[in-house]
């Protein structure tokens, strides 16, 4: 917890149980080639869309695969948001699988902070309004597979404005609208770090601490990771996905039919003895997601 505060992220070796992490692993190609058949071009038409644009790779959920949406709303990993947000009343606001593959795309990334694209303010270090950014790795992941670079919280960092918020390594045109560092802050660079860990790892940042992805450079080298996004019931103006607007998606009534009220809850779901609940509510709710046991939330009326 410390770390994660003092140093704005914690790396955690094999941190995922491999009842949760091995299901995961198994359906990953449901979603993504492996890496023999990515760079034999086994299926060149599958492989068409990670190539050119490195955010391609990216799946949202809810998945293909009812393991892997299984993995964000797992018991570790919803124990350890708690336990870095320091509240149970929390909510999973973003969950993607990324699929990465050398040679496909430009995966370098200028270093930069997330906050632009997880909050429509800017972030806070107040406790109750921190936010929860993990990669957690579903291969092995190492400087040469593009481990993400991060950049300990310090002095140097602590005094960055909001705005810019990306910092190149080296002088670059200026930005109209001052989000890029056009000097370049090389600086930066010399004290960042590789998150590396094999399959389980959990790299938990907030969405101030400075970070990039990085290339992979490994021949024929692919690996595979999702980005979770957690914080407190409270910071409303802290999201990056909508659940409504995927939830009339074929894999999200899979995925809600066989979850329980605490998981559901991480989406929003009012748990049982919510003054939401109502007869009126349990008959829709029941007859929109007819596999899903309403009793927990029946009972409580």
């Amino acid at each position: 917890m410390q770390s994660w505060v003092d140093d704005g992220f914690v790396i955690l070796p094999s941190y995922l149980p491999d009842d949760v992490l091995a299901p995961a692993v198994d359906d990953l190609e449901l979603m993504f080639p492996n890496a023999d058949d990515f760079h034999d071009g086994i299926d060149p038409a599958r492989n068409a869309r990670f190539i050119g644009d490195e955010f391609n790779g990216i799946d949202s959920f809810p998945f293909t695969s009812l393991a892997l949406c299984r993995v964000p709303v797992s018991a570790a990993l919803v124990s350890l948001a708690e336990a870095l947000l320091g509240t149970q009343d929390i909510r999973l606001y973003s969950a993607e699988a990324w699929g990465k593959y050398e040679g496909a795309a430009d995966y370098d990334q200028d270093l930069h902070r997330d906050f632009l694209n997880h909050t429509i303010l800017a972030p806070s270090s107040a406790p109750q309004f921190r936010q929860l950014e993990l990669f957690v790795f579903l291969s092995e992941v190492t400087p040469e597979l593009g481990a993400p670079r991060m950049v300990r919280r310090s002095s140097i960092t602590d005094e960055l404005p909001a705005k810019p918020n990306f910092f190149p390594a080296h002088a670059v045109s200026e930005d109209d609208e001052g989000f890029v560092d056009a000097a370049g802050r090389p600086d930066l660079y010399e004290i960042e770090t590789p998150a590396a860990g094999p399959a389980g790892t959990v790299v938990a940042f907030q969405p101030q601490t400075v970070h990039r992805g990085a290339a992979i450079t490994q021949p024929r080298g692919s690996r595979f990771t999702m980005h979770l996004n957690y914080r407190p019931a409270e910071a409303e103006w802290a999201h990056r996905h909508a659940w409504a607007d995927r939830s009339h998606n074929p894999h999200w009534y899979t995925f809600v039919e066989q979850a329980n009220p605490r998981q559901l809850e991480l989406f929003g779901f009012p748990p049982p003895g919510h003054s939401y609940w109502t007869v009126e509510t349990l008959t829709g709710v029941s007859q929109r997601y007819p596999g899903l046991d309403m009793n927990p939330w029946r009972s409580s009326l």
